[in-house]
């Protein structure tokens, strides 16, 4: 079984390339292709629909169980899609799924594990761009695995440039957020790049100009706990403590350090509920520069999620 990073080896079976043929999908596709060929894992690119009432009542009315047209050409479709890209064993393979994709496509992952998906997401238009409500967020949302999840501002990858050359790990230092880290570092092992490790502080939280020092001198001994001392070797791991909104934080340095892949553990948050769509990372994987991969942290995820406290 392929492992993401000998020194802390994340075992990886199957990418599972969650598609729903838009232009979103396309860039998705370009880092399922490289990162099945790169790790060495099974390529799996999975469609999810729902019939249509008229494909419904010709399949139900046919004595044969003849597939309905809609069936058919969605088929077609998505073997052609999934035969259009390299995978590190053998085909590529087409899975098409009947049932809401927010559900069905964790499902695949689940009985395909260990996996990771990787997505595409348009986040939606200008004016609700920020909500969560997409489907790539309801995947989020019921997987309890790694996902890949690129944005409408990541620059296509082409295939003699792809690489990740420096990665964020942004964490508040709680022990919900650290199950992310070993994701970060083992990336970073296998694709030799270096690693930023990102708190960001509250204003609320510093009292006294005195107290600043105080927090930033303590998130950087925390900070510095996450990456182990044998992982320093080959990450060059660099920490930042800023003062702000993590959400602007995030963005602000993936932009000026030139980060190609942003890590986040997701916190699951009982307090919000499904109707609150405006916490938690989906925002930042709509707007961020880099795609961004998410590790949830614990086995169900029925709530909405917040980075930080």
């Amino acid at each position: 079984m392929p492992v993401i990073g000998r020194s802390f080896g994340i075992l990886l079976e199957s990418i599972i390339f969650a598609t729903d043929f838009s232009p979103a999908s396309k860039g998705a596709a370009i880092y399922a292709s490289h990162l099945s060929v790169q790790l060495r894992t099974n390529l799996i690119v999975a469609h999810a629909f729902t019939l249509s009432q008229a494909a419904l009542e010709a399949e139900v009315g046919s004595d044969k169980h003849r597939s309905s047209l809609q069936r058919i050409e969605l088929k077609i479709l998505l073997t052609e899609t999934a035969h259009a890209f390299a995978a590190g064993r053998g085909k590529s393979e087409p899975v098409l799924l009947e049932g809401d994709p927010c559900k069905v496509i964790p499902v695949l992952a689940d009985e395909k594990a260990p996996a990771l998906i990787i997505l595409g997401t348009h986040g939606g238009n200008t004016i609700d761009r920020h909500l969560l409500g997409s489907t790539a967020e309801g995947i989020l949302r019921h997987f309890k695995g790694p996902a890949l999840t690129v944005g409408p501002q990541v620059k296509a990858a082409l295939s003699d440039e792809f690489a990740f050359g420096r990665i964020l790990y942004a964490t508040d230092c709680s022990l919900e957020a650290a199950h992310a880290a070993p994701f970060a570092v083992a990336f970073a092992e296998t694709f030799g790049a270096q690693v930023d490790v990102l708190n960001v502080i509250h204003a609320e939280q510093i009292e006294h100009p005195d107290r600043f020092h105080d927090l930033q001198q303590h998130f950087y001994g925390a900070l510095d706990s996450i990456v182990p001392l044998q992982a320093k070797r080959f990450c060059d791991p660099r920490t930042f403590v800023s003062v702000g909104e993590a959400e602007n934080e995030i963005l602000k340095h993936i932009k000026e350090r030139d980060v190609d892949l942003l890590v986040l553990g997701l916190k699951r948050n009982a307090h919000l509920g499904m109707k609150n769509r405006t916490t938690g990372a989906f925002p930042i994987i709509v707007a961020a520069q880099c795609p961004v991969l998410t590790i949830a942290d614990g086995p169900t995820y029925s709530g909405s999620y917040d980075l930080f406290p």
